[in-house]
């Protein structure tokens, strides 16, 4: 598994037609698909939650949830379905995922996140992983102020406990998220923005488990930044700046190949907008609405002329009862 590049799991985001679109910036990114719930898998419309495209290749399956039973059954159909990477949301800091005791709040439960990689290695033979925050803090905003901004070795401890726990119970690479997670006093936005970066901490916990596959999360938005932490981290995974601004996954796959003395043909907006024109007309010849696709192209284009009206034309345009995939097509002759 080549894990130098990946897109992060973003819910509401991160849907198949969205890691269609994003596949077609680089050949070999890791994609993942936005957090399924095990018991929505165990007992809703599997065939629905795990439906992808093989374009999408290579592609993760991020699942949500603390019982072993549960994540176990939802891991082995995953793997039926062909997914080439079971994912467990160790990360999540938002209230709902909270109260359903999975997410970032356990972090503070290594032997029952470790029991929960078992049962998934146990029945899969893809690679099983973690992501995961530097650790969590609970408290309101006023409360954890001071201590979000700490990082001692107490806290260190306890991401090492952490660690050992995955690593025993086989988890095949850690993905970590270089920030704190702070439960119950700020929101998801906010949790991506105040708790600092703490890119030397995940630096010392990759030297001290060399051995373990470490990714980086959180902050990166460019080519060169990706290209620095390369030298220590096994892979980088790129989260929001992907959807707002995609066009920085070809950016970062050219640095990667330029590093390596390959070469790298750097996709065009237009030669992307008629990829998907092509993808519509086949999803909504099954059914699908093309706002549904058209939604996740809107940051293709900006800071150009013409990137406004794009804008419009695909957000305004694709929800006319008329609208089809000739629309794309028409975006794209304002991108030029």
């Amino acid at each position: 598994m080549d894990r130098r590049l990946s897109v992060a799991p973003m819910l509401d985001w991160t849907d198949r037609h969205c890691r269609y679109f994003l596949r077609g910036f680089a050949p070999h990114i890791l994609l993942y698909t936005e957090m399924i719930t095990a018991s929505a898998i165990l007992r809703g419309d599997a065939e629905r939650l795990l439906e992808f495209d093989s374009a999408e290749h290579p592609v993760a399956l991020q699942l949500g949830g603390c019982e072993p039973s549960y994540l176990e059954y939802a891991a082995r159909m995953g793997a039926e379905f062909g997914y080439d990477e079971i994912n467990l949301n160790c990360g999540c800091p938002s209230d709902k995922v909270k109260k359903g005791a999975f997410g970032a709040c356990l972090m503070n439960e290594p032997s029952l996140v470790a029991d929960c990689v078992a049962a998934m290695c146990e029945v899969v033979d893809v690679p099983v992983t973690v992501k995961m925050r530097i650790g969590t803090i609970t408290g309101t905003a006023r409360e954890t102020a001071e201590p979000v901004q700490r990082f001692d070795e107490a806290d260190y401890d306890s991401l090492c406990d952490f660690m050992v726990a995955i690593r025993a119970a086989g988890a095949d690479c850690a993905i970590v998220h270089a920030r704190k997670a702070v439960l119950g006093g700020l929101s998801p936005h906010e949790n991506r923005e105040i708790p600092p970066l703490r890119y030397d901490v995940v630096r010392r916990l990759k030297e001290d488990f060399p051995d373990m596959p470490m990714v980086l999360n959180g902050g990166l938005k460019r080519a060169d930044q990706a290209i620095d932490v390369l030298d220590w981290v096994d892979g980088v995974m790129i989260g929001r700046e992907a959807y707002h601004r995609p066009m920085v996954l070809a950016e970062i796959d050219a640095a990667m190949a330029a590093a390596a003395g390959e070469s790298y043909q750097r996709p065009s907006v237009e030669a992307m907008l008629e990829r998907m024109a092509l993808y519509a007309e086949r999803e909504m010849a099954r059914g699908e609405r093309l706002p549904a696709i058209t939604r996740h192209l809107l940051g293709l284009v900006s800071h150009t002329h013409g990137a406004r009206e794009y804008r419009r034309l695909l957000s305004e345009g694709a929800r006319e009862r008329e609208a089809g995939p000739e629309l794309i097509r028409r975006a794209a002759e304002l991108a030029a």
